[in-house]
C-alpha cells in the first residue's frame, strides 16, 4: 500500500505545480508571439512563429532603456531594504531586552497597525511628502523604511526572546553597553531573521507599482513595474510581447533571490515567527 501511496503522492504534488506555474510558462511563451497573436491564440501555449525580437524590442525601451528601469528599482530596494532590515532590529531589541514605561502599550500599538490596512494612511503620507517637497524622488519610497516594519519587528522579537538572557547578564559584566550587546551579540544571533526580513524586504518593494505612480513623475526615475505600464497605449497598439518578456526579465532577480536564500526564508520563518 505504501508504494501505491508515493508515487501518488508525487503525481499529486507534480500536477499542482504545474497548475501552479502554467500562468508563468503562458506569459514566458507569449512573450515569443506577436502581439496580434498572443490573445487570439491563448488556447495555444508554443508560438508560431518564435518572435525573438520582443526582447531586443523591450530592452530598448520606450522613453528609456529598460536597463534604466532595472537599476532604479534597484536602488530603491537597496536602500529600503538596509533601513528596513537596521530599523526593524534595533526596535525589536529595544522590545525584547530593554525595559521602559508603557512598553506593552507601544508594543501592542504596534501590533495593531499590522491589522491597518494601507489603504487608510495613503492620503495623509501623501499629504505630508508633498509639504516637504519630496514628491517625484525616491525619499517618500525608502525613507519611512528607516522607522521599522512592523511585521520584521515582530518575528525578530520572537526570536530574541529565545536568546538567553545571561548573556546580557555576562556583557554588562565585561562592561558592554545596551548599543555594544545589541551589535556584537544579539545582531550576529539575529542571523536567520535578518535574512528573512531583508527578503521578504526585497519582494514587496520589487513588486511594489501603487508607491512609485504616486510620487514618481518623471520617466526616467521609473522602477520595472511602471516601465512595464508604459508598452500599453490606449490609443493605438499595445505591445504586449515586448511586454511580457520584460516581465520575464523582471522576475529573473526574484527567482535568483527566492533559490540562493530559500534556506534562510524557511529557517527564518520558523525559528522567529513560531518560538516565544
Amino acid at each position: 500500500m505504501r508504494r501505491i501511496k508515493w508515487p501518488l503522492y508525487h503525481i499529486l504534488v507534480a500536477a499542482l505545480a504545474i497548475l501552479m506555474l502554467y500562468p508563468v510558462l503562458w506569459m514566458l511563451f507569449s512573450s515569443f508571439k506577436e502581439s496580434r497573436t498572443i490573445f487570439s491564440t491563448a488556447d495555444t501555449l508554443f508560438p508560431n512563429p518564435w518572435i525573438w525580437s520582443n526582447y531586443a524590442v523591450g530592452w530598448k525601451g520606450t522613453s528609456y532603456p529598460f536597463s534604466r528601469y532595472m537599476m532604479n528599482t534597484f536602488i530603491i530596494v537597496a536602500i529600503a531594504t538596509v533601513g528596513a532590515v537596521i530599523s526593524s532590529s534595533l526596535v525589536a531589541f529595544g522590545f525584547a531586552r530593554l525595559r521602559f514605561v508603557g512598553q506593552k502599550f507601544w508594543f501592542a500599538l504596534m501590533m495593531v497597525t499590522l491589522m491597518l490596512p494601507s489603504d487608510v494612511v495613503l492620503v495623509p503620507q501623501y499629504i505630508i511628502f508633498t509639504k516637504l517637497g519630496w514628491v517625484n524622488s525616491i525619499l517618500p519610497l525608502v525613507v519611512p523604511s528607516f522607522f521599522g516594519m512592523p511585521f520584521f519587528i515582530f518575528l525578530m522579537v520572537q526570536f530574541i526572546r529565545t536568546i538567553p538572557g545571561e548573556l546580557d547578564d555576562a556583557a554588562a559584566i565585561d562592561g558592554a553597553s545596551k548599543f555594544r550587546l545589541y551589535l556584537q551579540i544579539i545582531m550576529p544571533l539575529l542571523k536567520s531573521s535578518l535574512a528573512t526580513a531583508a527578503i521578504f524586504s526585497f519582494y514587496w518593494r520589487w513588486e511594489d507599482l501603487l508607491g512609485p505612480v504616486l510620487y514618481l513623475n518623471s520617466p526616467e526615475k521609473y522602477t520595472v513595474s511602471m516601465a512595464l505600464k508604459m508598452f500599453l497605449d490606449s490609443e493605438s497598439a499595445s505591445n504586449w510581447g515586448a511586454m511580457f518578456a520584460m516581465s520575464i526579465v523582471s522576475l529573473i532577480p526574484v527567482i535568483a533571490v527566492f533559490f540562493a536564500f530559500q534556506k534562510q526564508i524557511v529557517e527564518g520563518m520558523s525559528s522567529s515567527g513560531l518560538k516565544g
